[in-house]
């Protein structure tokens, strides 16, 4: 996301100029030498969880590669009570240690170099159990009985391992973990692999070991220990289980049966079997949002897990089998094999992204993931558009940047291009390079360049020329398309350059475009578009020309008038992907300024009758863009008004009340529609979703499931005093975190300034996870308290901060005013950050800042385009 850099264009400079070679442990980034490495690690923990610390003891075997006098590893927070050094036949030689707290280096200097070998390296070492997800932490939490409770588990990634344990935190260094922990008899401990020994010890504890991993990176070790239960099943001869807290098992079903289904797919798509004797997803109760692919005991929050057969909507099951399909194919890309540095983050989480719409898609095409996909990477084009994008791959110097790598770029723009190379490629030529990457790669660490090697073998294509363009430089084109008819014959005239959504690119490049030309419901072909401009020909010119028609292409395609005018005629008949791209491609035009707006609302009333929820979506997201450019203008109304005309006669199709058989895709939709309007101010819409909320607070079941978020948001949106505590105490009851975000969503989105007050009050809740804080504040704002919500955050800014991890810290203020068309916040969160974040945070601030520039320029150009449209 964010680099240690001077500047944004001093980044991609510097990308695009990176020539990347095949793994080399020697060549690898990192602070730590690479003439010590670890081989082993026996570790033994004692937690002390009432106190929040934790005592403990290791054991490294460690391989000298050539003489030194030097041993350094990593750590940070912990304090080394005690170490020695044995082995080849020397004396044990006890060890000062010397601890650089800003570089979290532990440094051992010996007294004579050691020769090559193989040593022990002992250490007794003390530290915290964090509050903030770092390294161990603590949540506490309440079981279904209201009992409180508190419980500890760990997150590493990318480079908390240290604050754990003493250890080679860098990816590079694989080693052997066996670790062994005491905890109190009544807690149940769960770490990657299965348990190899179980003993009572004096004071009410247990001691558990657990059997030695694989070879495997630091940040994938796991622990968890708590009152927790396990459902299991068996899959391949693996141990599956789902782990939850007491009196939850009953949500875990979706989740074992998912695992059971996945781990059967990866191990037939991958040709190598998953590797370890169990593999347990756990469920926790706070910490962190989302999930970490641990190897053998994924961990999630649980509401990224959990499934309620009876309170949880269709998107809840859509969103947590996402989750779950994205971490359980870490357990290949990224745990079996590994980036060598974070520069190449995106071989993990672009592929696990990939991977989880792929096998979503075999296991339940209903849901439509591809469509899913297609809306997602509209968020992460719009980024990607901007002077302040950066490249797939991008230089990490250290693990202070890592952190930064985790954003839609990597995630998003990773998993979309791997789409298109796979659709290019073919579906089989790359799945068998990805079989032989795998097989040759395993248990060790692999760069791009690797990848791309194993493609070329398999497809027999120049892969690494073809992909170096989409990872190694910033944004992407749009293809402009020109066609004009002469005996019979249509030629295609298709031509790129940079797309933009603010200034021109100083100097044009261009990429290696796979473009599928076709025409509507006939056959499309490939044709590389390697250089500015390519002619394509078609026999016959009486069909519709479609371009990318599956959409699998990332880039935006931009028609002449003619063309464009064909298609639009014949939208509602096209292909789901096809329709959606037509909307999205058009409404890129119009935020790109190459588009009048008017176009694109002709375009959009041609879908009044559309059936698809994600369609829908898409539409209904950038009307609201306009609505938010609006904001105090006397547009809005107009704006509004517009987006229930355009929506009501679809929702007076559905009607409130489900039918009979209905499917979920129609009940989502009916909820989206019911959303739109409340957020527009459809009074009617508004008094039957407050009533429906007061009928919910008497008896819960008489609101559907699929509509639950949406009367929830509407009770929020329009509450008054007692509305707004009916919400905080509902909120306050549950012990469910599905349903207490749900209510705490909904407490953020109220418009009265008090009430949005009390909202922001929450986030110094110290009975709160702290990742709640990144959630609340900028929810906040979103809902028209941007001021409020800036001004309440600096008032208390080292409070809300002091317990956020790096991710945290950088991007919580700009979120605040990440939805902001007003130059004036663009200012002051710059000024902001160069005198409070991190270079890491003042890089997010300036990407944050420019969105906030795009939208005002788009704002003074869209809003008289807006009045000219719709006021009549």
């Amino acid at each position: 996301m964010s680099y240690r850099l001077a500047t944004a264009a001093a980044l991609l400079c510097a990308a695009a100029a990176h020539a990347e070679e095949p793994f080399s442990f020697a060549a690898t980034p990192g602070k730590l030498p690479k003439d010590v490495v670890p081989v082993q690690y026996a570790a033994h923990l004692v937690p002390d969880v009432a106190a929040r610390t934790f005592l403990g003891s290791e054991t490294v075997e460690i391989d000298v590669l050539q003489p030194t006098s030097k041993i350094m590893l990593n750590a940070a927070n912990i304090v080394i009570d005690a170490a020695s050094l044995s082995g080849k036949g020397l004396p044990e030689l006890k060890l000062t240690s010397v601890l650089d707290k800003a570089q979290e280096t532990l440094t051992f200097t010996l007294p004579h170099p050691i020769p090559a070998g193989r040593y022990n390296l002992a250490l007794k070492f003390h530290g915290e159990i964090n509050r903030e997800a770092r390294g161990l932490f603590y949540m506490n939490y309440k079981n279904p009985n209201g009992a409180a409770k508190t419980m500890i588990a760990s997150t590493m990634e990318p480079s908390d391992a240290r604050r754990m344990l003493p250890l080679w935190d860098e990816p590079a260094f694989r080693a052997r973990f066996k670790l062994t922990v005491d905890v109190p008899q009544n807690f149940k401990a769960y770490s990657n692999t299965p348990v190899e020994k179980q003993e009572k010890i004096d004071g009410n504890l247990q001691r558990v070991s657990f059997a030695v991993t694989p070879k495997m990176p630091s940040y994938l070790v796991v622990l968890v220990a708590g009152e927790l239960e396990r459902k299991s099943a068996k899959e391949a001869g693996v141990d599956i289980g789902v782990v939850t807290t007491e009196g939850k098992l009953n949500t875990a079903d979706q989740a074992l049966t998912a695992t059971k289904d996945l781990l059967r797919y990866y191990n037939g798509y991958f040709g190598v079997p998953y590797p370890l004797a169990k593999l347990d997803q756990i469920a926790i109760p706070g910490g962190f949002n989302g999930a970490m692919e641990n190897w053998g005991g994924i961990v999630y929050n649980e509401a990224a897990l959990l499934v309620d057969p009876k309170k949880s909507p269709e998107s809840s099951r859509k969103l947590t089998y996402s989750v779950t399909a994205h971490e359980t194919a870490h357990q290949w890309f990224g745990n079996l094999v590994t980036m060598a540095w974070w520069d190449n983050l995106w071989l993990n989480e672009g592929f696990a992204s990939w991977m989880a719409t792929k096998a979503t898609n075999y296991f339940h095409p209903e849901w439509r993931p591809y469509l899913d996909a297609q809306v997602e990477r509209e968020g992460v084009m719009n980024s990607d558009a901007r002077k302040t994008t950066h490249p797939i791959q991008t230089p990490i110097a250290n693990e202070e940047q890592a952190a930064s790598a985790f954003d839609g770029i990597t995630y998003g723009k990773g998993e979309a291009f791997l789409r298109m190379l796979e659709q290019y490629l073919g579906e089989d030529a790359f799945r068998r390079g990805i079989r032989a990457y795998m097989a040759k790669h395993q248990y060790s660490n692999t760069t791009t360049a690797d990848l791309w090697a194993a493609l070329e073998k398999a497809s027999g294509k120049p892969v690494a020329k073809l992909a170096s363009d989409w990872t190694t430089q910033p944004g992407f084109p749009v293809v402009k398309v020109e066609q004009s008819c002469a005996d019979g014959k249509r030629t295609v005239k298709l031509s790129q350059e940079v797309f933009r959504l603010d200034e021109p690119v100083a100097q044009q490049r261009t990429w290696h475009v796979p473009v599928q030309v076709g025409v509507v419901n006939g056959k499309a072909n490939y044709t590389l578009l390697s250089g500015p401009t390519t002619t394509v020909t078609q026999a016959g010119c009486d069909q519709a020309l479609v371009i990318d028609p599956y959409s699998v292409g990332y880039f935006r395609v931009q028609y002449d008038q003619a063309s464009f005018d064909a298609l639009a005629a014949q939208a509602p008949k096209l292909a789901d992907a096809t329709r959606l791209k037509l909307l999205t491609d058009a409404w890129a035009m119009v935020q790109a300024n190459r588009l009048p707006l008017a176009n694109y609302l002709k375009l959009a009333e041609r879908y009044t009758d559309e059936p698809r929820e994600q369609i829908w979506d898409s539409i209904l997201n950038n009307l609201f863009v306009l609505d938010r450019l609006a904001q105090g203008e006397p547009e809005r109304p107009l704006i509004r008004q517009y987006i229930i005309n355009l929506a009501k006669p679809r929702f007076q199709q559905l009607g409130w009340d489900e039918k009979a058989g209905e499917n979920a895709e129609r009940k989502a939709l009916r909820a989206l529609l019911i959303d739109a309007l409340a957020w527009a101010g459809d009074e009617a819409t508004i008094k039957e979703g407050q009533a429906r909320f007061a009928r919910y607070v008497q008896d819960p079941s008489t609101v559907p499931v699929a509509q639950l978020d949406v009367i929830m948001s509407i009770a929020g949106r329009y509450a008054d005093a007692h509305t707004y505590d009916q919400l905080a105490q509902l909120a306050a009851k549950t012990t469910s975190n599905e349903e207490r975000n749900r209510f705490g969503r909904a407490l953020t989105m109220a418009q009265d300034p008090a009430l949005a007050e009390r909202s922001l009050q929450l986030a110094l809740n110290k009975d709160l996870p702290p990742q709640i804080t990144t959630v609340i504040l900028p929810s906040v704002a979103a809902n028209d308290h941007i001021d409020q919500a800036w001004k309440f955050a600096t008032a208390h800014k080292d409070e809300l901060l002091k317990s956020q991890d790096a991710i945290g810290r950088n991007r919580t203020f700009p979120a605040i005013v990440g939805r902001s068309s007003n130059t004036a916040h663009a200012d002051m969160l710059v000024d902001y950050a160069k005198q409070n974040l991190s270079p890491e945070g003042q890089v997010e601030a300036e990407r944050t800042a420019n969105a906030i520039r795009v939208r005002a320029a788009q704002k003074a150009r869209l809003l008289p385009q807006v009045r000219t449209a719709l006021a009549k």
